[in-house]
């Protein structure tokens, strides 16, 4: 198996955030402060030595980001594809290199409505098998998930300006990742899944963000049952979770939350007639 870049760790904090000096005003009163804004930087992504895209992203779990792109975009199917993954000294370029050669880069390009100017070669509305699995869990445990997010959420609790997502099954957290985009979030989620062998099928995801068209292809791509958030879906996400046979949930906050899709997933009655639901 191809070596895995590693970054340091030991201040969070800093690989994902800038230092800054700004002036906060409150009822009338001026300080200037020292503080943090939130990192942005531009990765690029070379395959086989050809540039295959630039992806607005946090800097962070750039080498995951680069593999669970290239596993949604289906450009890979698995960790055992990559015969070589390097990230560069300053984090700005991974390259990796494949076990077989790529018939040429894709050409349809679709800028979607994430944060950080997301693209995909994918067609959204792409026909894809429903997913079948027996999967089902309860809202306990979403409540639980997302407790466990918004705990890791390092980033969003000291700094702001930046999205959290988490991998995870009914009984425990697997990865939480944070970044300023919520499909790179999704992606470096697939990375960290594909560089330590675990299966994300009939697991859960849960992002602080909208959940788009986008993040149910990746979900569908990734065999992900579920996916939760703690704001709304689109409706196109909708209609798409529906066909999958995957579980949107929406607004899940607090002690509440919203079933749009395959409600049976949760355990409670599907919605009846021709919605695919």
């Amino acid at each position: 198996m191809p070596p895995t870049p590693t970054q340091s760790t030991s201040d969070p904090l800093a690989e994902g955030a800038a230092p800054a000096l700004y002036w906060a005003l409150e009822r009338g009163t001026a300080a200037k402060m020292p503080g943090h804004v939130i990192a942005e930087a531009h990765l690029t992504i070379y395959v086989d030595g050809q540039e295959l895209a630039t992806l607005a992203c946090s800097p962070r779990d750039q080498a995951a980001l680069a593999v669970g792109f290239l596993f949604n975009e289906g450009l890979l199917q698995a960790w055992e594809d990559v015969r070589l993954l390097r990230l560069n000294t300053p984090g700005t370029v991974v390259d990796v290199f494949l076990r077989f050669p790529l018939d040429g880069a894709p050409r349809r390009i679709t800028l979607t409505s994430g944060c950080g100017g997301g693209i995909t070669f994918q067609d959204l509305l792409a026909d894809l098998p429903p997913l079948q699995t027996p999967f089902t869990t309860t809202p306990t445990a979403l409540f639980e998930r997302m407790r466990d997010m918004q705990t890791a959420a390092h980033l969003y609790r000291n700094v702001g300006g930046v999205h959290s997502a988490l991998l995870g099954t009914p009984e425990r957290s697997v990865f939480s990742v944070e970044d300023i985009g919520r499909h790179n979030a999704i992606d470096k989620l697939a990375g960290k899944a594909l560089q330590n062998g675990i299966d994300p099928r009939d697991h859960m995801l849960l992002t602080s963000g909208r959940i788009s068209a986008e993040m149910v292809h990746k979900a569908r791509r990734m065999g992900v049952p579920l996916i939760a958030s703690r704001t709304s879906p689109t409706s196109t996400a909708v209609l798409q979770a529906a066909a999958w046979h995957i579980c949107v949930v929406g607004y899940l906050r607090g002690h509440g939350l919203r079933v749009y899709t395959h409600p049976q997933r949760l355990g409670l009655e599907p919605f009846g007639g021709n919605t695919g639901k």
